[in-house]
């Protein structure tokens, strides 16, 4: 269960207008924290970004499918988000018994380093233009905000 500050802040975001992903990197900046904290581990830090992903999702995040899955996975997801809360949640047995498996993972998947390692890699899957675009955008928010200051 998410900490109600995280819920929180994701809100706020949906207010101001923010995209989905923005929302969402609330729950994975949770997430990064935990395993940091010693709650949990995690194999990766893929798989850090995953659980938090997937707080979102459960806590109402409209996160789309990634842009460049499958056509069987977006089905998937569509068919998901359309049925809603319907699956039933883990039992009490399995859901502890994930808790001590993640509790048993290492904690260097939300070092510095291995973050700025899946940033890297993950901006090199990315085209140029797409990271030019982005990287446009980002620079047109800080002329606007230095501007309102």
């Amino acid at each position: 269960m998410p900490e109600k500050a995280t819920i929180e802040r994701a809100r706020r975001d949906k207010r101001q207008g923010k995209s989905p992903s923005t929302q969402a990197g609330e729950f994975v900046r949770e997430e990064i924290h935990h395993v940091r904290e010693g709650k949990h581990g995690a194999r990766s830090t893929k798989q850090a970004i995953a659980i938090g992903l997937s707080k979102a999702r459960r806590a109402g995040v409209k996160l789309g499918t990634p842009k460049n899955a499958s056509a069987a996975t977006k089905r998937r997801a569509k068919a998901a988000s359309r049925a809603g809360r319907k699956h039933a949640k883990p039992s009490r047995r399995r859901s502890q018994a994930m808790l001590r498996k993640l509790k048993r993972e290492g904690r260097a998947a939300a070092s510095h380093r291995a973050l700025s390692r899946h940033a890297r890699s993950a901006a090199k899957r990315r085209t140029r233009a797409s990271r030019r675009a982005s990287a446009k955008r980002a620079a047109s928010t800080r002329r606007r905000r230095q501007a309102s200051a």
